[in-house]
């Protein structure tokens, strides 16, 4: 069996779902039958315009409100560096590494940038507040607790994304705080088009997103992993979650029939090697389509698993969209 991912690696990814499965009438099989012969929602392209405001509701309901437009931000999580790249801004601060990509500030430009001591789960208040931010933006469900500490210091923003519409709400809201609404209203538009065009022709390859750093991995759900909320439109993605201590089997996977396999290995400490090179000794692996026909495609953890936002689900669609031809 598949042993359920640790709560550290959950927390790091926000990859658990939180909620139900949907629930209506008639039988699952019924149920089924009607999702596999009913067409996703195409994609709207249309971007509504952004109205800058220092006070706001966020897409999830928080509060967030600000004395004058932020200039000084620190970011405890990337979707936080995601945001700031699209619109424009360079964070006074971080403790993501989705900046160094190619895509993003690119490593030289990305040195410039502080960096946050004590890692994702325990950034440093100190270090925080040496920064004199206007705006600290973090992952609720893990740096929610450092709220208290920054009271009345700074202003904390704590984002809970699971779905790529999540992110998208994100953006607006952070485009409308900052002052930014043009960059974010391309940015929206830019990512709207790319998701809406690539579900024009869906593949029907059956498609597997998996993270961890050894044979305790997870499965990535449509329902809290942002990724994975984006394959339902272009590939058979047939992963649904089953709660924080859920996990499938790798008899259930075979069942499946994988044809292309998507691998974000996390590094934990001295932890080496890719995640898919420390399966390959597991004679079950060995049986999974993808895995025979070579179409395992190791990917960046930073963009796939941590980025979140619009630029990151872009590389995500540009790479998965070309592995699944």
């Amino acid at each position: 069996m598949l042993r359920s991912p640790s709560r550290f690696v959950r927390n790091w990814l926000t990859a658990a779902a939180v909620g139900s499965l949907l629930v209506g009438c008639g039988s699952s099989s019924e149920e089924s039958a009607n999702d596999k012969a009913r067409p996703a929602a195409k994609t709207e392209v249309t971007v509504e315009p952004i109205k800058a405001s220092t006070e706001l509701t966020d897409t999830n309901g928080v509060k967030v409100s600000l004395e004058k437009k932020p200039e000084r931000i620190v970011c405890l999580f990337a979707l936080c560096d995601d945001i700031l790249t699209e619109l424009g801004i360079v964070p006074t601060a971080t403790n993501s590494a989705v900046l160094a990509h190619p895509d993003f500030l690119g490593e030289e430009k990305a040195k410039e940038v502080a960096i946050i001591p004590g890692g994702f789960i325990a950034p440093e208040v100190e270090a925080i507040l040496s920064h004199k931010p206007d705006l600290v933006i973090g992952l609720g469900d893990t740096h929610g607790k450092l709220a208290p500490a920054l009271k009345g210091a700074t202003t904390f923003w704590a984002m809970q994304p699971e779905t790529w519409q999540d992110s998208v709400g994100y953006l607006r809201d952070t485009a409308a705080l900052t002052g930014r609404t043009a960059q974010g209203e391309k940015a929206e538009r830019a990512f709207r088009v790319k998701l809406a065009e690539a579900e024009k022709t869906p593949s029907d390859r059956t498609a597997l997103v998996i993270y961890g750093s050894d044979e305790n991995f997870g499965v990535a759900t449509p329902e809290g992993d942002v990724a994975a909320s984006l394959f339902p439109k272009i590939a058979d993605y047939p992963w649904k979650s089953r709660g924080v201590e859920g996990s499938y089997s790798l008899e259930e996977i075979l069942a499946k029939d994988v044809d292309v396999l998507f691998v974000e290995t996390l590094s934990f400490g001295d932890a080496e090697g890719e995640l898919s090179e420390k399966l390959a000794g597991n004679p079950l692996w060995g049986k999974i389509p993808a895995v025979k026909n070579g179409d395992v495609h190791e990917v960046d953890p930073e963009v796939w698993a941590k980025g979140r936002g619009t630029r990151s689900l872009g590389i995500v669609l540009d790479e998965a969209t070309a592995a699944l031809r």
